[in-house]
């Protein structure tokens, strides 16, 4: 009987919210109001899930990188090559294969980088995406070098829906549907047994290594799930887009993730949700508005939200909950 305290607790943290249906929602209808905006509607799918597997190591278990775009530039040239050199143009068993590799690469560089802490291992990190980078770069009888490989083209997804180059409504649904599968993942880990030993590890890692958790293997651990869905969401951009290039791999992406976590909110799981829109129409919007001074913009509003917003836009929200109900 002791015991079942512990599992209704747990029940109840995985208790759907009616709230959280608001996201997806909201997805699904600017299918229908913004039809002429769904190729960057797209690109802000790609981006919150890119985002949120950033949230899974940094939110939850405290490891600050900032090199987790060569995750996603691992998946991206996964199924870019496949498609080229190979004819392997299926899409969801490229995502498969995407999340095999960029997990393998997170799982192998994760045991030998998670040892350190700190600056050390946020600058080796960086190195490791760097070096993906080069390595791209110079093997560009198979990546394409500089020029990266335009014009990859994939079968309809199911053998039902083609990729619609013009109107991108096949490949805003389909971003809109691995977002979620991914999404239930990241969930049922964040809510799980598991995800509170990565939140005590991140809390106090001291203590954790004194109860006996194995705090190094569930680090590594994270770190490769987490690998593997930037895997995929670097997938995802190549397969709507039909290109892929050094961009995939680079610092202005890694970057742009971090900032997107900061805005939105960390360790939060809708941080992501919040901070991609959020950055993402900013940076249209501002860009079009001044194409020349637009960061300027940009960097001003980042620079509020992290001097008076405590943990981004969600943690803003919450305060002023707190506030209100204390009236």
């Amino acid at each position: 009987m002791s015991a079942l305290p512990a599992l209704q607790a747990l029940a109840a943290r995985h208790r759907l919210r009616w709230w959280e249906a608001l996201p997806w929602a909201a997805g699904v209808a600017c299918f229908f109001l913004f039809p002429n905006y769904l190729a960057f509607g797209t690109q802000v799918l790609v981006t919150i899930l890119f985002a949120l597997s950033l949230d899974l190591v940094l939110g939850y278990a405290g490891i600050v990188t900032l090199g987790h775009a060569a995750f996603f530039g691992a998946g991206a040239y996964t199924v870019g090559m496949l498609a080229a050199h190979w004819g392997w143009t299926e899409p969801l068993s490229g995502l498969v294969a995407a999340a095999l590799v960029a997990g393998v690469v997170g799982l192998l560089s994760g045991w030998v980088l998670l040892r350190t802490h700190g600056l050390t291992l946020l600058m080796l990190t960086l190195c490791t995406m760097a070096l993906l980078e080069q390595a791209a770069n110079m093997f560009s009888s198979w990546t394409g070098g500089f020029d990266g490989m335009p014009g990859l083209s994939y079968r309809p997804i199911l053998g039902l829906f083609e990729f619609d180059v013009l109107y991108f409504r096949s490949q805003y649904l389909y971003a809109l549907a691995v977002l979620l599968l991914c999404f239930a993942v990241v969930r049922t880990l964040a809510y799980s047994p598991f995800g509170r030993s990565l939140t005590g590890i991140r809390e106090n890692v001291l203590r954790m290594h004194a109860v006996g958790a194995p705090v190094h293997a569930r680090q590594v651990t994270a770190y490769a799930v987490s690998a593997a869905l930037a895997g995929v969401a670097g997938a995802v951009f190549v397969q709507a887009t039909g290109y892929v290039n050094l961009a995939v791999l680079g610092l202005e992406r890694a970057a742009g993730v971090l900032i997107i976590l900061i805005l939105g909110g960390h360790g939060r799981l809708y941080g992501a949700f919040v901070g991609a829109v959020v950055y993402m129409v900013l940076e249209h919007t501002l860009s079009k508005a001044y194409p020349t001074a637009w960061q300027l913009g940009l960097g001003i509003g980042l620079m509020l939200v992290a001097l008076y917003a405590r943990n981004g836009l969600l943690g803003l929200g919450d305060a002023l909950r707190r506030r209100w109900s204390a009236r």
